[in-house]
């Protein structure tokens, strides 16, 4: 079985790396506007009974004058699943529970709701088996054709650069995974997503690893073009209740069913990091 602790630390070094990159970026959204809002940085250690090295994280959160609230997280866990867990996850079993996992987390929820609310990850597990997974999806109370559509063609071009059957595959699984059966809408106006993007050697991990960088890369080139385009408009009262309306279907979504809140809550997470997608108002009525 290959040793997979190199390629982890590889993957966390750009999650890092990508995590100060974008937050430099919102910085500077933030700045054009007027606003001194600053990421605030809080690191976590994990604990699990045994474990000498059960990893942690560190949670990013700003609240400014463009992002009501931004939350980017990174970690790097190690440990085992519970049994019954195990069984649930890929490459896992109740006699081979072991696990690490790295990765990258970004949910904006934004103060204008003309500018589209987002989510982005990227990560990286092992347990008997190795895979990449990721994506990210838009989610606008007021869509626009123009956002929507330069939104897709940047992660379609991503894709294309790496297989022409990515787009496709992964923009359907968006569209199945990002939607609230309970309300028989979708969350947002889709994107890509991906899952078991599986590493057997030294050849797929370059190339899969590749491919996820350029996910991130297309996310940081994208989403702030979108933000400058519409955090100048001006909007009503009835617009703004539409957004808080969006997001409690968000809210639902994150809560029930979003399979990375539960990874997260199942395996000692910090809570705050885990639940900082979860909007800062949000109404039911």
């Amino acid at each position: 079985m290959t040793d997979w602790t190199p390629y982890t630390a590889r993957a966390k070094t750009w999650f890092e790396h990508l995590r100060d990159l974008i937050c430099a970026e919102f910085e500077a959204i933030e700045a054009e506007m007027g606003s001194d809002a600053k990421f605030d940085y809080h690191s976590w250690n994990r604990e699990e009974e045994g474990n000498p090295n059960p990893g942690g994280g560190t949670r990013g959160l700003m609240k400014g004058q463009v992002f009501e609230k931004v939350g980017v997280n990174v970690s790097t866990v190690h440990g085992t699943f519970a049994p019954e867990f195990a069984r649930t996850i890929h490459g896992a079993a109740e006699d081979n529970p072991g696990f690490t996992a790295t990765g990258i987390s970004l949910v904006a929820h934004m103060a204008n709701p003309h500018v589209p609310a987002v989510h982005m990850n990227t990560r990286f597990l092992t347990t008997a088996k190795a895979w990449f997974g990721g994506g990210g999806d838009l989610n606008p109370p007021l869509p626009y054709a123009q956002d929507t559509d330069e939104f897709h063609a940047a992660f379609k071009t991503a894709c294309d650069a790496h297989d022409g059957e990515y787009y496709p595959r992964f923009k359907a699984w968006a569209d199945d995974y990002f939607y609230i059966p309970h309300r028989q809408v979708h969350r947002g106006v889709g994107g890509i997503f991906y899952d078991h993007l599986e590493c057997a050697d030294d050849a797929q991990w370059d190339a899969n690893f590749a491919f996820t960088q350029d996910v991130g890369r297309t996310f940081l080139d994208v989403f702030p073009k979108l933000v400058r385009r519409r955090m100048r408009m001006a909007f009503t009262d009835a617009d703004k209740l539409q957004q808080l309306q969006w997001r409690g279907r968000y809210a639902e979504f994150n809560l029930v069913y979003d399979r990375g809140t539960l990874f997260g809550l199942k395996t000692g997470g910090n809570i705050d990091a885990i639940l900082m997608s979860l909007p800062p108002e949000a109404v039911w009525s």
